[in-house]
Parts: C-alpha cells; sequence; structure tokens
C-alpha cells in the first residue's frame, strides 16, 4: 500500500521511487544520441548492465546506501552513519554494482583496504580530496544523482540538510561543484516534499558559499531557457543538474512529460532522469507515477516499488517529524 495522494508522505515516497523509475525509464538509453521530441522512451530493459525492463542501475544502488544509512542511524554526520554507508558503497562495488562510474570506482578502489574499519569514511574522503588536489576531473555527476534520501531526513532543517549533502557528497566527490549541486538539488526535493512546489532549487542558492551562487544561479538561467539536449555534457555535475533542471521546469504538465523530457537529453540518460525522477516524484508524490513503471521498477539488492516507498517512509518516520512535523 502507498499513502494517501497529495501528501507529504506520498510526495516523501515518490523522491526515492521517482529516482528509481527514471533510473530505470533512461536505463535502455545511457551513452546514446538525445531521443527525438516525439519519441517515448519505455522501460525495456538493455543499456550497459544489460538490466532486465524495469531494473534500475548505480543511480539508485546508491541512493538506496544512503537510505538504509538514514533509516537505521539517528544522526545522518556521526561517523558512525558515515561510516555505515562508506561501507555500504564498497559492499555494493563488489557485491552488488550492475555499473559505475570512473571516478567512484577509483575512489572505492582506494578506500578499499579500510573497509569495516573505523576510519572507513575518512579514508574514502580523502581519497576523493586527494583525487581533486592531484588535478583529476572531480565534478562527475555520481553524488548529485545518489543524495537525494538525505532530504528526508532534514525536512525541516535547510542548514542541516545542506552540511549533509555537502559531507555525503565528499565521500567521492573532492570538487565543491559536486557537493555545491547535491546542496541545490536535496533542497528542492526538500521543499517539494514539504511543501509540494518546485521552489526549492533556487531557494538553495541561498545555502551555498556566497562566491558560488552567481555562477549557479546563471546556471540555473541558462537551463530554463534550453531544452535538456543542450546540455550533451551531462556526465559533469554542472551540466547533469541542467539538463535534469530544464526537464522538470520546461515540461510543467506532471511527472511523467518530464521524466521523457530528461531521458530524451541523451548521454548518460539513466542520471540524467534519476535525478530529475527525484524532484519529479517529491514534487508529484507516488500517485502521479505511472502504474506501468511503480509495476516494473526493482533493483539491488530486491527492492521493488513498495520496498522503496517503505525505505523512504522510515527515513521520514526516524528522522523527518522531529521539527515541525509534517
Amino acid at each position: 500500500m502507498f499513502p494517501p495522494p497529495g501528501t507529504v508522505d506520498d510526495r516523501a515516497a515518490g523522491a526515492l521511487l521517482g529516482a528509481a523509475c527514471g533510473d530505470a525509464l533512461g536505463v535502455p538509453y545511457e551513452f546514446g544520441p538525445p531521443l527525438p521530441e516525439k519519441r517515448i522512451p519505455e522501460m525495456i530493459g538493455g543499456g550497459l548492465g544489460p538490466y532486465a525492463p524495469g531494473e534500475y542501475s548505480d543511480d539508485t544502488q546508491m541512493a538506496v546506501c544512503i537510505a538504509e544509512t538514514l533509516r537505521d542511524h539517528d544522526a545522518p554526520l556521526s561517523a558512525a552513519a558515515l561510516n555505515r554507508a562508506a561501507d555500504a558503497f564498497l559492499t555494493w562495488r563488489s557485491e552488488g554494482a550492475t555499473d559505475i562510474g570512473n571516478q567512484t570506482a577509483r575512489v572505492l578502489g582506494a578506500a578499499g583496504a579500510a573497509r569495516g574499519g573505523e576510519r572507513v569514511a575518512e579514508v574514502m574522503e580523502g581519497a576523493a580530496a586527494e583525487m581533486f588536489a592531484s588535478g583529476t576531473p572531480s565534478a562527475g555527476n555520481g553524488s548529485l544523482m545518489r543524495t537525494g534520501p538525505l532530504a528526508l531526513a532534514y525536512l525541516h532543517d535547510p542548514a542541516g540538510l545542506a552540511e549533509a549533502a555537502d559531507r555525503y557528497s565528499r565521500l567521492t566527490h573532492g570538487d565543491p561543484l559536486a557537493g555545491q549541486a547535491c546542496v541545490l538539488w536535496c533542497e528542492g526535493v526538500r521543499r517539494a516534499v514539504v511543501h509540494g512546489d518546485l521552489s526549492g532549487v533556487r531557494a538553495g542558492l541561498d545555502l551555498l558559499p556566497g562566491d558560488a551562487r552567481a555562477a549557479w544561479s546563471a546556471w540555473l538561467d541558462e537551463a530554463e531557457a534550453r531544452p535538456p539536449h543542450a546540455f550533451g555534457d551531462n556526465g559533469f555535475v554542472v551540466r547533469a543538474l541542467q539538463a535534469a533542471w530544464s526537464a522538470v521546469v520546461r515540461e510543467p504538465h506532471g511527472f511523467t512529460p518530464s521524466l521523457h523530457a530528461a531521458v530524451r537529453a541523451g548521454h548518460d540518460t539513466d542520471t540524467v532522469a534519476a535525478i530529475a525522477g527525484a524532484l519529479l516524484g517529491a514534487r508529484w508524490g507516488v500517485g502521479a507515477i505511472p502504474e506501468g513503471y511503480v509495476s516494473a521498477v526493482h533493483g539491488w539488492p530486491g527492492y521493488r516499488a513498495e520496498g522503496l516507498a517503505e525505505l523512504a517512509l522510515s527515513i521520514v518516520r526516524r528522522h523527518g517529524r522531529t521539527a515541525g512535523g509534517a
């Protein structure tokens, strides 16, 4: 059973389920060219896995690692929680990863020997920071795709959410741009769940360092003025966010048209659609997601739609009603 449509719980569950559906919808078209405007994407599987129809990829798999951490820990920024998330990433890498980005793979490989130890998150974050400091490009979209569940643990604490989004991004992505993108999108998800609107991404500019706000404001302006396929280098976190934001704001008619627009952007289709799907699900709720998507979506480590919704709601129950109710 899913929560009643139009409720905070409906939108909270929609944040994780929407991301998973976007991921699975984008899987068949990954690293392909933009799709024609009238092409309707389908959950037909295939892709890089190859994946079964409706199976989600690394985007949701890593989001699940974070979501389970939030479900099981009262303090998301505690050493215990960060170590749990880092260990979950390493477990996923060895046991469940159907795909993994180059940047994330390199960082997890460097931290592998620390698995199960008291400093695993510290070691992982250090490897990411060292990679960035060396001049290696470190602003991929691999942290933005997974951090949406953090919003559910901070529904009434935007400042705390911004800190958590940046910190969980830095586990694998040392470039500040990656963390800033996570701050913006997580605030978008948070406000969508609480208020049922799309004001949060713009509002998130105030949560960024002062010297970063002008650039991100201009990037959002550009996304609002151009179609998703204009941001073709969407493995780069700025372009991924722009492609997703373009799909969300330029298709104002609900969950499905915007999600289709995200997939049509081409290239890293599963990730752009997972990013867009988290915000769209948070805005419109589970009740707006097509039944065909809901019945088909599934993936590591064994979740289907009902399980993903329950995982999201377990985070809200543990964290989200503690400051002002929901």
